[in-house]
């Protein structure tokens, strides 16, 4: 019966449109209106001039592709990839910039993925790409990138490393200099010479920012290095830009390990495979030019290159870099085989059944980088925080500056070199960083497991899951039953009636009808014609064969067609009580025939529900099937509670119950009937999405194998995912705090400065990174 029938048709790779508000889909917004992030698989190489997090040089670009511009209501929506743009220093210049812009209606900033995307007025695009370009940026549009072979093959430039070694040796000539005593202006040449050699750039940078009235690292840097030659503190002006730059160095490839954490999952498809001619050949071809249809032959120990189902062969192959299987799983014949995984030793052709950006692997890559351009709470919050903490530590520095000299007859040298040191501090940059880089870390690390997590909302949200709600078939169940029972009710012929009802169910792909199509077709039993065939929610199916009406259904679809009796309902207990699901053969005077179906419980299930109880997660069975299967199933697996006969509103309500209680509740399920629950659940997990695209472009979490398992790992990794964070934040803060009181008290310098302000980035960017590990 179709999936939507027996109310334990629970299998649809359905997923929730949700509208939880403000739950991770939020993106960050301009001055008004609301932008969706669309970058698109968005690893390129970095430009020559990196942002305020970033420094010369270049990594290997990725092959990549932007969205085309599309329309928004009356507006166009166009995502602008600037190569420059990986720090809140650069967000914010362009937020100063674009405010003024009364034809730009919102922004929504990827600085993960250095993606703007910008909703705006129709024709005013080349405006915006002005204003960018007017800021030192170069922005890239989805015309302006060549294809994935020749992104790939063109050249990265690179800055020569020969202007900052000299500029390194330099400034410590310079050092040496001064503490030998040598002439004043011995020191002072090197020094401006190390400074010329590696900081106009920033000196560049900084003047655009002044000129846009914003205060970014390079401005900062600027003023106090700046500051510092006035105060003729010549060899430690040199000495912070020198080691401002070497530390911005550090940093950008930090950042660029972060950014490309999942960089993996993009080398795993070969470039080319071996494709069947129409002479009967074989030829290397092209991925990309390879049609769906095509026969593909894979050769032992090769990667197998598109998704596809097998036609002839057989082999074992490693499906770990999609679903973090730890062993080989056997394919033969009608298997279906998907792209990046690894065949073993075997050989065999398959049929190719996607193109090679619609794979199981290109759609985990788009709904990743979706889910980093999405905003998860805390790095909201500490975007909010970030946009007042540079201009209060602005004005804090100003006052060091004024006050004491002007009112306490300080000395003006030794308070404006205070001040000056406070400007370096008071980049936000590594508190902004923590947070991107930690919950894109976290997702990585998920995806390689084999957990498709759609948002760092949910992968925050996983470590409070109190309750989860977990349908049977196919989830808790291996979702394959076989027939075991069949008893004829009435006077009717024995091989007639189990024609009409393996016709029925033949129509349907549930699990209960293919049993029993299954088992009529073993014996050689001939199909009759249906028509008028009709699903009944939660019940079952009606159907017409030879003008008379049939139906195919559950216990209370008997009962409400006013069939049941004493003597069958004592024949179903016995049944349910084994664990068995029963459905009947219905004409339309009496039960003619019932078959009992039995299901096996999965050995991963078992393990799951008790790793759950032992992180204090309680879980519920909701299912459609009868009180005395669930509570059979519930029993063999551990499971806290079973709720049978359940329909989807009654589902739909369970969920609500316990969030109107204050539980975060989760709901695993794979079927229609599981739709409105899993909209209504805090986080929603659909079982065995690989290859089900449904599945994976609307799931919350898409476990991408049947494994239970997962859920527990997913919620380990939630907790360890949040004590990071609060680690990195605290680290931000704290480094930051410190070095402001040791200025404040005359025990700072511009050395500890650039330490303090670049030290921390590259120590959160570090702590984040540790999750690719778990």
């Amino acid at each position: 019966m179709p999936r939507a029938d027996y109310a334990e048709a629970d299998r649809p790779k359905q997923a929730k449109a949700r509208a939880h508000g403000d739950d991770g889909h939020a993106h960050d917004q301009g001055h008004e209106g609301h932008a969706h992030d669309h970058n698109r698989h968005d690893h390129g190489h970095r430009h020559e001039d990196a942002g305020c997090c970033g420094a010369s040089g270049a990594v290997a670009p990725m092959p990549v592709q932007l969205p085309q511009s599309e329309a928004v209501g009356t507006d166009m929506r166009t995502a602008i990839r600037i190569t420059q743009m990986d720090c809140p220093t650069e967000e914010a210049l362009i937020r100063k910039k674009f405010s003024r812009m009364p034809y730009v209606r919102s922004m929504d900033f990827n600085l993960m993925q250095r993606v703007l995307t910008v909703v705006h007025a129709p024709g005013a695009l080349d405006s915006i790409l002005a204003a960018l370009r007017s800021l030192d940026f170069t922005p890239e549009l989805a015309s302006a990138r060549a294809d994935a072979a020749s992104v790939a093959a063109s050249p990265v430039p690179h800055k020569p490393w020969w202007p900052l070694a000299l500029a390194g040796v330099v400034a410590a000539g310079s050092e040496a200099a001064s503490w030998l005593g040598a002439p004043a202006w011995v020191p002072a040449a090197l020094a401006i010479v190390a400074i010329a050699s590696c900081g106009l750039t920033t000196y560049k940078k900084g003047w655009l920012a002044i000129r846009n009235g914003n205060l970014n690292i390079n401005a900062l840097m600027s003023i106090a290095v700046t500051g510092a030659l006035m105060l003729r503190q010549w060899p430690e002006a040199a000495m912070v830009m020198v080691l401002f730059t070497i530390a911005e160095l550090i940093e950008a490839k930090s950042l660029d390990r972060a950014r490309n954490a999942i960089q993996g999952l993009m080398q795993l498809t070969p470039e080319q495979a071996s494709v069947q001619q129409s002479d009967g050949s074989w030829l290397a071809t092209e991925l990309k030019t390879i049609a769906l249809g095509a026969l593909v032959r894979v050769k032992p120990g090769e990667r197998i290159a598109l998704d596809g189902e097998i036609v002839e062969g057989r082999s074992s192959v490693d499906q770990a870099p999609i679903t973090g299987e730890s062993l080989p799983v056997d394919k033969t014949v009608g298997d279906a085989v998907f792209a990046g995984t690894i065949n073993q030793t075997g050989s065999f052709d398959y049929r190719v059944t996607a193109a090679a950006s619609n794979t199981t692997l290109a759609r985990i890559m788009h709904a990743v980088e979706e889910a980093q351009g999405t905003k998860a709470p805390t790095q909201r919050f500490v975007d909010r925080f970030a946009r007042v903490y540079t201009p209060i530590v602005f004005a804090v520095a100003l006052a060091v500056a004024v006050v004491p000299p002007l009112l306490f007859g300080g000395l003006w040298q030794e308070w404006v070199y205070k001040a000056l040191v406070m400007l370096v501090i008071a980049c936000p940059c590594a508190l902004v960083i923590s947070t991107p880089v930690t919950i894109v870390s976290g997702l990585a690390a998920a995806a390689r497991k084999g957990i498709l997590i759609k948002g760092g909302a949910y992968l925050e949200q996983g470590r409070k899951l109190s309750r989860l709600a977990l349908d049977k078939t196919g989830t808790i169940t291996h979702g394959k039953p076989v027939q075991t029972e069949f008893e004829i009710l009435a006077d009717v012929d024995v091989v007639r009636c189990r024609s009409l009802a393996a016709s029925i169910a033949g129509r349907s792909d549930h699990p209960v009808s293919t049993a029993i199509a299954a088992a009529a077709q073993a014996e050689g039993l001939a199909s009759v014609t249906v028509d008028a065939f009709e699903a009944i929610a939660g019940r079952g199916v009606r159907a017409e064969i030879d003008g008379a009406p049939y139906w195919l259904g559950n216990h209370r679809l008997v009962e409400e067609l006013g069939r049941c009796s004493a003597s069958l309902e004592a024949k179903l207990d016995a049944l349910e009580r084994q664990g068995k699901t029963v459905v009947m053969l219905i004409d339309s005077e009496r039960v003619l025939a019932l078959f009992a179906v039995a299901d096996t419980v999965k050995e991963t299930s078992r393990a799951a529900i008790a790793e759950l109880q032992r992180l204090g997660v309680g879980t519920t069975m909701l299912t459609g099937d009868n009180p005395h299967t669930a509570a059979a199933i519930a029993r063999q697996v551990g499971i806290d509670e079973a709720r049978g006969n359940q329909l989807p509103e009654d589902k739909l309500g369970a969920v609500a119950q316990w969030s109107e209680k204050g539980a975060t509740v989760g709901m695993v399920g794979d079927g229609i009937n599981d739709a409105p629950a899993l909209a209504r659940a805090d986080i929603g997990f659909a079982m065995g999405a690989m290859g089900t695209d449904t599945a994976i472009e609307t799931a919350d979490v898409a476990l991408m194998d049947d494994d239970l398992r997962k859920i527990p790992q997913f919620i380990r990794l939630s907790k360890s995912t949040h004590s990071v964070l609060v680690q990195n934040i605290t680290l931000a803060l704290g480094i930051k705090s410190v070095f402001l009181v040791l200025t404040v008290v005359g025990l700072g310098t511009m050395w500890m400065a650039v330490f303090a302000d670049v030290g921390a980035s590259l120590l959160v960017v570090g702590n984040g990174l540790r999750l690719l590990r778990k």
